[in-house]
């Protein structure tokens, strides 16, 4: 993921409790690559997280009303 995702992501993530550290794959160059990491054990969890980000968006609950007759 490139810079320009990393905001959404980031609502995302912490919109469904979703844990992980957003950082930039290359520290010297903030405007490239960024992936999530464990903060316990710092392994690159970037495709997990993009996963249950993408199915908590698909699977999100719908308000409405029940009116019975």
């Amino acid at each position: 993921m490139d810079a320009s995702e990393v905001s959404s992501l980031h609502d995302s993530m912490r919109k469904y409790g979703i844990p992980g550290t957003l950082e930039p794959v290359d520290p010297k160059n903030r405007a490239g690559e960024w992936r999530v990491v464990d903060p316990a054990d710092q392994r690159d969890i970037t495709a997990d997280v993009l996963a249950r980000v993408a199915a908590a968006d698909r699977h999100r609950p719908t308000r409405g009303f029940v009116i019975a007759g």
